[in-house]
Parts: C-alpha cells; sequence; structure tokens
C-alpha cells in the first residue's frame, strides 16, 4: 500500500483539528466532526497532436460541521492556524445557532464505532502526479497521432484528469482517519465525417481508482488494440445505416448498462432522493419507502449491490466523511428493492435499515462543503455460471449489441428514459451483421429491469464510472464506480434518433 503523500502529513491538521474540536466543546455542541482536506486535480488535453490544455489546480482547507441545539452548524477556512480553526467553529456554531430556529426536527445521527487514528490508502501503483507533464502530454500526443492514420479520421482528441485526493477527519467521538485516494480518467476520441453524417468513435475505458499504470500497462486495457481499431469502427459507422425503430431484443456491455445503472438505480435508491429530500433540485424517485420490500424492480436475475469497498471503485474509501467504515450491502435482490444507501442523519431517521447504522455514503467534494449523502458504487452483480458475452449474442434472432456510452435522458422520479451509446451491432440469428447508426433504447426502470432474461459471467462483470455525478445545493460532484456484466434484455423498444429530431 502507498504511504500517505509527505508533504500532507506535514500540514498541521492535527493542532488545527485539536482548536476547533476544543473550541466547538468548550460552545456546548452536542457532536463536532472536523475535516481537513487537499485535493490536487490535472487535467491535460491534445486535439491532433497538439497540447491545448494543461491545468493544475490544488485545494487547501478545512470545515467544522456541528450538531447544537438540534441543528446543523457549518463553517470553512483556508488559514492554517489555531485561531483561525477556533474561529470557524464558533462559525458553525452560530450558525447552528439560527438554523435552531428553523429547525421543527431535531437533527440527530446514527451511532458508530469509534476508530482511533486508523490510516486508509487506495490501490494504485504510480502516483500521476509523480510522471512528468511532457511524459503524459507526449504520451497523449502520440495517441492522436495514431489515430489520425485512419482514413476516416478528420480529428482525434485525447485527454486525461488526474485527481491526488487526501483528506484528515476528526471527531468529538474519538475517531480520526486519515486517508488518500487517486483517480484519473483518460479519454480518447476520434471524429469523422461521412457522407451525410459527422459523428466520432470513443475508447470504451472507464475512469478509475488507479494510477499513471493505467495509461501504460497493456494488461490493465488495451490501448493498442483499440487504438488501431477505432479508425476501422468509426469508417464503418460513418456508411452504417440508420437503425429502423421497433422492438429489438438487447445484449448490452457493461461499457454502455454502466450508465443505466447509474441513473435508473444509483440515484433512484439514495435515501434522501426516495424521501423527497432532493425534490428542490434533482428530483425525486419512484422508489419510494413504502415499496420496501415489496416493489419487483426487475426480474429474478437482478442483483444489485451496494459497494464503497471494491478494489478500484471511484466511489471507494476507507471511512467517510462522517467516520462510518465503508460496507457492501443489497440494494436490490433477486429482482426485489430490499435496501438504501445510507448516511448517518438518513440511518438514524430509519432505524431498520442496516442495523441502524449508516452504510458508509458520506461525501464532500471539497473542504468547502458539507459532507451530504452520496452514491456508492452500485453494481449488478454476475451469474457465477452465468454466460460469455458471445452466448448471449447467439440466443437473440432480431436484436442490437450495443457498447459505450453516449448521451442519456431522464425523468425526475428516475423512471422514464432512454439511452443511446457509441457502436450498435445487428444482431440476426445469432450474429452480428454490422452497426446501425441513430438508435437509442426507451423505457421504464421496471419494464426495462424487468425484461432482463439473463446475466453474464463473471467472465463479462467490468467496473464502469463517471468523475462527474451532480448532485445538492450548492452544487457538488462526486466520483462514483458501477460494475456490471454484459446483459440480455428482451423486447425493448427502439427509436431512431434522426426521425425523433424531426430530421
Amino acid at each position: 500500500m502507498p504511504e500517505i503523500d509527505p508533504s500532507f502529513t506535514a500540514l498541521p491538521y492535527r493542532e488545527l483539528g485539536a482548536a476547533a474540536l476544543g473550541r466547538a466543546q468548550e460552545l456546548g455542541v452536542s457532536h463536532a466532526d472536523f475535516r481537513f482536506e487537499r485535493i490536487k486535480h490535472q487535467r491535460l488535453v491534445v486535439r491532433d497532436a497538439v497540447l491545448q490544455t494543461a491545468m493544475d489546480a490544488d485545494d487547501v482547507g478545512f470545515a467544522v460541521r456541528v450538531i447544537h441545539r438540534g441543528a446543523w452548524g457549518f463553517a470553512s477556512g483556508v488559514v492554517l492556524t489555531t485561531d483561525e480553526a477556533r474561529r470557524v467553529a464558533e462559525s458553525a456554531v452560530a450558525v447552528a445557532e439560527v438554523a435552531a430556529e428553523m429547525t421543527a426536527t431535531p437533527v440527530e445521527i446514527a451511532p458508530e464505532p469509534v476508530y482511533a487514528d486508523v490510516t486508509w490508502v487506495s490501490s494504485y501503483d504510480v502516483d500521476p502526479f509523480a510522471v512528468s507533464v511532457a511524459d503524459k502530454a507526449a504520451l497523449l500526443v502520440d495517441w492522436t497521432e495514431r489515430l489520425r492514420r485512419g482514413a476516416a479520421v478528420d480529428h482525434a482528441t485525447a485527454s486525461v484528469g488526474q485527481v491526488l485526493e487526501t483528506k484528515y477527519y476528526a471527531d468529538s467521538a474519538g475517531t480520526v482517519t486519515t486517508q488518500q485516494r487517486v483517480r484519473v480518467d483518460p479519454e480518447v476520441e476520434a471524429y469523422g465525417a461521412g457522407a451525410d453524417t459527422f459523428d466520432s468513435m470513443r475508447t470504451l475505458n472507464y475512469p478509475v481508482g488507479r494510477g499513471w499504470e493505467y495509461l501504460t500497462q497493456q494488461s490493465l486495457h488495451d490501448w493498442d488494440a483499440e487504438l488501431e481499431e477505432i479508425p476501422e469502427l468509426l469508417a464503418e459507422k460513418l456508411k452504417a445505416p440508420s437503425v429502423e425503430p421497433g422492438r429489438y431484443d438487447l445484449v448490452i456491455h457493461p461499457s454502455n448498462l454502466w450508465l443505466t445503472i447509474h441513473e435508473s438505480i444509483g440515484h433512484a435508491t439514495e435515501l434522501d432522493r426516495a424521501l423527497g429530500y432532493e425534490a428542490n433540485y434533482a428530483g425525486t424517485s419512484f422508489a419510494t419507502y413504502d415499496q420496501l420490500g415489496t416493489l419487483q424492480y426487475g426480474s429474478g436475475v437482478m442483483n444489485v449491490t451496494g459497494d464503497r469497498t471494491v478494489e478500484h471503485g471511484l466511489a471507494t474509501i476507507g471511512y467517510d466523511d462522517e467516520g462510518v467504515q465503508t460496507q457492501s450491502w443489497d440494494i436490490v435482490k433477486d429482482g426485489v428493492l430490499v435496501g438504501y444507501q445510507l448516511d448517518r442523519p438518513m440511518g438514524h431517521l430509519k432505524p431498520e435499515l442496516n442495523g441502524g447504522r449508516s452504510n458508509g455514503c458520506a461525501y464532500a467534494d471539497s473542504p468547502g462543503h458539507i459532507p451530504i449523502q452520496r452514491m456508492a458504487n452500485v453494481s449488478l452483480q454476475p451469474a457465477p455460471d452465468g454466460p460469455s458475452t458471445e452466448e448471449l449474442i447467439s440466443r437473440v434472432e432480431h436484436g442490437l449489441f450495443i457498447l459505450g456510452d453516449k448521451s442519456w435522458s431522464i425523468d425526475m422520479q428516475r423512471f422514464n428514459f432512454q439511452f443511446t451509446g457509441q457502436r450498435f451491432y445487428r444482431i440476426r440469428n445469432g450474429e452480428l451483421v454490422g452497426q446501425v447508426r441513430d438508435a437509442a433504447y426507451q423505457a421504464t426502470t421496471t419494464d426495462f429491469w424487468g425484461a432482463m432474461e439473463a446475466v453474464g459471467g463473471p467472465q463479462t462483470w467490468e467496473l464502469g464510472g463517471a468523475s462527474n455525478c451532480g448532485k445538492a445545493q450548492p452544487g457538488q460532484v462526486a466520483p462514483v464506480s458501477h460494475g456490471c456484466p454484459t446483459s440480455l434484455f428482451r423486447d425493448i423498444r427502439i427509436l431512431n434518433t434522426t426521425q425523433e429530431s424531426g430530421r
């Protein structure tokens, strides 16, 4: 396991935490927590072998959150002195004093064991910030040059975002955690024009909780093979016929299905959303709490877990931003809704869930933001002895095989949706017979997952995800992964997007 970055451990967060928590307790709070963070961001963008963007940003600061007189109080600061830490604690208490006059139901949080001075570091080999910008840019330049050798490619882009997030947490109960995680988000895309269309073809890789090794080790992702095949795939796509709308059986690859899981399951099973707490901004959920244990979310082969522990997951951490040790739990079991994602306030509100304990879903995206309930790595489980992707395709007479995510749309209750993709292949009598264009699949959440006839085996399972899941007011952005196998769905409506647009 890599060590915590020494340049972080040299910072005075322990002294600041002791000062802040001590002052909050002097003022009579019932709970206080202190969070110190340094978040390093870097993003490089290359277009047609020319470096266009090289951005670095460091976010360093601390926050104090309290419960006082039954209300939340929160404040943050960036001046790293003990006097400022005490002042910020006083500000948090002052906020709670005002909020108490408007809080009808006193704030309480679910209990959690104390973790005394524990350390956790994510699994990675090469810190991306230890690699020179020149070397990283050279790799991206090479990728775009290789793509542009294809006759169908007019332009090519390559980019990578990198984050090193280091965090210290301490609370008035005695929990102290120090954690560090790394993630990288590379993307490569080729663009071309056909006789009557302009389109693109992107790699099928995902953002991951790994280091720079993800971009250089072919065993982790076969970049060479993708760079070689993308120009040919784009050429085929540009010449492909437009899809005939209608009902199709679908075999959906993890590179596409992860996003459908994110939108129709991940967000729908956040308990704060299901209880209406997000109604003002991001909507509610059809998966309301009164349906727990009875809602037939999907077919009997549907088993979905929430997991903040899976290796290399974007939402994976040792302890969340409320000092809760992270866990894995069931959300959908044999097609039935059986669980939700919880932070400590939600865990107290519904003590019958998870033994009255949070399942570790609190996260703040910066030291200037208060922790909120955020999504775990929500994943569809494979069948232990399930079929291969090729076997699933062989079961289809009239259908489509879908790879790669693209655009999407879903309503505010996470119920009516449509999704497009990077590649749609026609399936005829169990065989792939070439690409089609302009396709989108449309359904309601329960109809779609109810139409899932089979899930692939562990050999088809991949961990996808996104770095930019948005939520809350003020808005916060969180990284999250979603694993799934290739899966077979029967009789799903396919739209022709060009016809739907009226063109």
